[in-house]
């Protein structure tokens, strides 16, 4: 796989880096194309759980390569978004762990996370309007559905970037951890959800994600049909015997 974009896995957790620190981890056609492999990668293998999205040299991403951009190249895969995630996130959990600028194109990496740490000196921005551009990568879309309207218009509209402490106080960052620490963070996080049962986390994950575009009545009936094969699953099985015998669960996904 590319060098600008270092995939590892450790313990179930696969470790997504942007590496461009060159560049501050700018977005062409290159990384999102290899992301994209790297997520399919995640959603594939059975013994892959969680994932991790980062970025190398204490930066996230600056967003697009403006550069690659006036050259005429796109970092957005067709029908699949920016890096083949803003339209399509994966099945799988991917939890966004930031250190120092996550701006434009990547602060809207993060809205296809389901989870972000961050480093308490991470910045966040959406200046497309400063460049008399939209934020065409999902911002725009989703931020309203993160974190309350007004303040999502706040981003939106001004294009000034915010602290990790404010991000974390209306809900777009989850934990806050000193500088350098954001990826041990997301490390933590996601052993905890690697540990659960791989079929229960991702039906959860996909009603979840979900349920903002289904009516009450269409959500019961919808969750139900997602809900019914975990319950009858191998894993639902052993969690139940796990639990009755005191020792741990042994998943199998199935």
């Amino acid at each position: 796989m590319t060098e600008q974009v270092l995939v590892e896995s450790r313990d179930g957790v696969q470790i997504i880096t942007i590496n461009r620190p060159e560049a501050k981890n700018a977005l062409n056609l290159e990384v999102a194309t290899a992301v994209a492999a790297a997520v399919d990668e995640l959603d594939a293998n059975d013994d892959l759980r969680v994932g991790v999205l980062t970025g190398s040299g204490g930066v996230f991403s600056a967003g697009m390569d403006l550069k690659a951009f006036l050259a005429g190249e796109s970092p957005a895969i067709e029908g699949r978004g920016l890096c083949g995630i803003t339209e399509t996130p994966p099945r799988k959990p991917l939890i966004g762990a930031v250190e120092g600028w996550a701006l434009a194109g990547g602060f809207e990496l993060l809205l296809a996370c389901d989870l972000v740490v961050a480093a308490e000196t991470a910045r966040f921005g959406i200046p497309e309007v400063k460049r008399a551009l939209l934020a065409g990568g999902g911002a725009a879309l989703f931020l309203p559905r993160r974190i309350p309207t007004a303040i999502a218009l706040e981003l939106l509209l001004t294009g000034d970037p915010i602290d990790a402490t404010r991000a974390a106080s209306f809900g777009l960052v989850n934990r806050v951890t000193p500088e350098g620490g954001a990826l041990g963070g997301a490390l933590e996080l996601a052993k905890v959800i690697a540990a659960n049962g791989p079929l229960a986390v991702a039906v959860t994950k996909e009603i979840a994600r979900s349920t903002s575009d289904w009516t009450t009545s269409d959500g019961w009936a919808k969750q139900q049909a997602l809900m019914m094969p975990v319950f009858e699953s191998a894993d639902a099985r052993e969690g139940a015997t796990a639990f009755a015998e005191k020792r741990p669960p042994v998943w199998t996904g199935r």
